[in-house]
């Protein structure tokens, strides 16, 4: 641990020193003559030379003290690298906080892998959370030297699929699961808005098919007008000719459009291959565009055309192109996953001494009053 002070020049407040003394030699205890009639026919005698005294020591060197410690104050003392060997627990969501409990024991200060690190006992087990980054933080904060073990289940979920690096060689011990992972629910089957042009309801089949086959409870509508759902729902646009702003600007705040090869549109310059045939010729092409993602039929939907929409997999390969991707896996077992030393530590701000020395001030001060209060009544 290294003292400092982060702001020196507030030392400089240490010549406020005198003004405690200066104070004492003002108000000091001044000595009244008292006439006597028998005293007035001596000859007065030469008067003794005065000398510097301070009354009330103990109140002058509080005073003094005060005054020091508010100009401490003021240059900003802090500690580097507290705490330097003190262990620290974590428990990751899913362990049996019992099973956690009993193998650190029952001093050590155990804390969750969630949001705020909060103390196992003192509030329930957390939700899934993103592990492998608050995982990342904690070790980041922690001072170098300070010991790090980390408790997991079996299953570790909430994990990115980043490498688990951190800056010091961590205990990585499995212990027994609390409750059993519930698997989490699919994701809702997308919802398709058809818009094509008059006479052009060939093409729906297709996409009512995949919309069926996605779902017992289709949602699919097709319309002839312009108007736009909203943009959790997939948009495709089968109306030839220059594509409207207004889709665009739906699409650059989120939304997927799936446009048929007639509509004229300037394609994002990222614009890739989604979904090929089995000679590996386009049939989807798209790219990010804003928020959302703009795609497009590079052949007429058509059989003779686009043999794939007859295809048995039609709608599970349709599904894939207009869901968005799929996040990186999340779980994985733990013993795969034992982070790896080797990053550099990261600086940590100095620890300021601001709340003690306040208090210390407010002990000083309220002493000093009651010292110079008690002076005064003796003085009465």
């Amino acid at each position: 641990m290294t003292p400092l002070l982060l702001a020196p020049l507030g030392l400089a407040a240490l010549a406020a020193l005198a003004v405690p003394l200066v104070i004492h030699l003002h108000r000091r205890t001044e000595e009244v003559p008292v006439d006597f009639a028998a005293l007035r026919w001596l000859d007065a005698l030469p008067r003794p030379r005065s000398k510097l005294r301070f009354d009330e020591w103990v109140l002058l060197a509080l005073r003094l003290l005060l005054m020091a410690l508010l100009a401490l104050l003021l240059a900003r003392p802090a500690v580097l690298g507290s705490e330097g060997d003190t262990p620290h627990f974590l428990a990751a969501p899913g362990v049996d906080p019992a099973a956690a409990r009993a193998a650190v024991g029952p001093e050590a200060e155990l804390r969750w892998i969630a949001p705020g690190f909060p103390e196992v006992g003192a509030a329930d087990p957390p939700p899934r959370s993103q592990v492998s980054s608050l995982i990342r933080q904690f070790d980041a904060e922690l001072p170098s030297g300070a010991p790090l073990t980390v408790l997991v289940p079996p299953v570790l979920s909430g994990v990115d699929a980043e490498p688990l690096r951190l800056t010091r060689k961590v205990a990585w011990r499995v212990v027994a699961a609390g409750n059993p992972d519930v698997e989490p629910e699919p994701p809702p089957s997308p919802a398709l808005a058809v818009r094509h042009p008059p006479g052009g309801e060939a093409s729906l089949r297709y996409f009512r098919a995949a919309a069926s086959a996605w779902s017992d409870a289709p949602r699919f509508e097709a319309r002839t007008d312009d108007a736009l759902p909203p943009t959790e729902t997939v948009l495709v646009w089968l109306v030839p000719g220059p594509l409207p702003q207004a889709v665009t600007d739906w699409v650059s705040k989120g939304g997927t459009a799936l446009l048929g090869k007639g509509a004229e549109v300037a394609m994002p310059a990222a614009t890739g291959a989604l979904w090929r045939d089995g000679v590996g010729e386009t049939l989807v092409e798209g790219a990010p565009l804003g928020a959302g993602r703009l795609l497009r039929f590079t052949h007429p939907l058509a059989p003779a055309a686009m043999p794939e929409l007859l295809a048995p997999d039609f709608a599970a390969r349709l599904r894939e192109v207009v869901s968005s991707p799929p996040p990186p896996p999340a779980r994985v077992a733990s013993t795969a996953f034992v982070p790896k030393a080797g990053i550099e530590p990261y600086p940590l701000p100095p620890r300021e001494l601001a709340s003690w020395l306040g208090v210390l001030i407010a002990l000083g001060f309220l002493a000093e009053r009651l010292l110079a209060t008690r002076a005064r009544r003796f003085a009465a």
